[in-house]
């Protein structure tokens, strides 16, 4: 089978494809380019499923010793790490001529900081091992947001519209089965956690090894350097696009209200640890997420190439749903006893944000062109910093009075979602 067959098995090309922008020396590189960036995005994401701050890094901490107070550092470090800098950084990628390259770094500071989180959890145990994994996670989140801004620039270049979605969706679908094959291992492993884990997280350092040498390989048309890119202006040009774009500024509102799906896993978890039921291991949590990629990567993919706006919109609604639907079973007489509804709850919610993510993202991309998208990606990115830590600060408030407390804002901020997701401009495929 050749290349183009196999992609053409995997990816489906609408009859209407806008694909008239990209050269036709770009357009016959399609199917390999297209390959290659499932490849190393689906290595990148089973990395993800390893260095996980929701399940892997704080049943390690627990393994460790590790202070509880630097077990809530782990979200907020993680994403708003790799948000923060994007805008920053954007002037120095977009004085790159080629922007895989950017990628190829950000995939090697993952690698060598998931090597430092190994050596962490294999000679360190208490505070210093929390100490030296939070800051190589810092550097984990900072090298991520090279990846996060030249990967979707380079996809925007090498992939027509129409197909960017279903690229995120097989390497979610991909990613996905091995985190199922990992979670099922851990579960058969037993409860040496510290030593076990380190050799997993080891191994999952290795990923983006293989993820880097894969990137090298994509064959991107040369981007036109801006020499003159805004270095110490980024904050206000920043600020400037989000004041005169309209849409662009209602698609970083609907991203932060889809945070719904994003921060109430954790809230889950904890619901089903003071109830004494809930998910029996480390194993149930990577299964959960695993299955999630599995069965809405390529599902959500598909859906996001048509409308990346209703996708958005549908995983609001399912996400708030679900938490209204838990809240009110867990109030029923006898609730606790029902020792399968929080992980039930926690593989729904962690489906719904797979499709929301695979749905903010193909949006973006497809949203604008050239330098603009770059400069979309890396503006909504770092207000998405700013606006997690400002959530995770309120819902960890909340949280003093209960889990319940935070689910319930945090319902209620997925059905503002949903309306304001609505009043979205389609674009892609899904443009009429």
């Amino acid at each position: 089978m050749t290349t183009a067959e196999l992609y053409a098995r995997l990816v489906r090309s609408p009859a209407d494809a806008a694909d008239g922008k990209l050269s036709p020396a770009v357009a016959r590189r399609v199917p390999a380019n297209g390959l290659r960036q499932i490849a190393a995005e689906a290595l990148q994401s089973t990395g993800d499923q390893v260095v996980n701050p929701r399940t892997v890094l704080p049943w390690l901490f627990s393994a460790l010793g590790v202070p509880a107070a630097m077990v809530g550092l782990l979200v907020p470090v993680r994403e708003s790490g790799s948000l923060l800098p994007q805008a920053a950084l954007l002037p120095w990628v977009r004085r790159r001529r080629r922007r895989r390259w950017v990628w190829v770094v950000g995939a090697a500071g993952q690698a060598l900081s998931a090597a430092a989180m190994a050596v962490a959890a294999a000679m360190a145990t208490g505070a210093v091992a929390g100490t030296v994994v939070l800051l190589a996670l810092t550097a984990f989140s900072v090298s991520r947001s090279l990846t996060s801004l030249a990967g979707k620039d380079v996809l925007g270049r090498t992939v027509p519209a129409g197909q960017r979605g279903q690229i995120n969706g097989l390497a979610t679908v991909l990613a996905g089965l091995v985190a199922v094959t990992v979670g099922v291992g851990i579960r058969l492993l037993g409860d040496d956690g510290a030593t076990h884990l380190a050799v997993l997280i080891a191994a999952g350092a290795l990923t983006w090894v293989a993820a880097l040498v894969v990137y090298t390989r994509v064959k991107e048309p040369d981007a036109e350097p801006d020499p003159d890119a805004a270095g110490a202006r980024w904050a206000a040009r920043a600020v400037a696009l989000l004041r005169a774009d309209a849409a662009f500024r209602r698609f970083v509102t609907v991203r932060a209200l889809l945070l719904v799906t994003a921060l109430s896993p954790p809230f889950v978890v904890a619901l089903a640890a003071e109830r004494g039921a809930g998910l029996s291991g480390l194993g149930a949590f990577v299964i959960a997420s695993g299955l999630a990629s599995l069965v809405g990567g390529r599902l959500f993919g598909r859906w996001a190439d048509r409308s990346s706006r209703g996708l958005m919109s549908s995983m609001a609604a399912a996400g708030s749903g679900m938490i209204v639907v838990l809240l009110l079973l867990l109030a029923l007489p006898g609730a606790g006893d029902w020792s399968l509804l929080p992980p039930a709850a926690y593989l729904l919610l962690a489906l719904a944000h797979t499709g929301a993510r695979v749905g903010r993202k193909t949006y973006v991309v497809d949203m604008a062109e050239g330098e603009r998208r770059t400069e979309y990606v890396a503006v909504a990115n770092s207000a998405m910093g700013v606006l997690l830590l400002v959530a995770g600060a309120v819902t960890g408030g909340l949280a003093v009075w209960g889990p319940e407390a935070a689910l319930g804002l945090l319902a209620l901020l997925g059905f503002g979602g949903v309306v304001m997701a609505r009043r979205l401009p389609e674009v892609g495929a899904g443009r009429t």
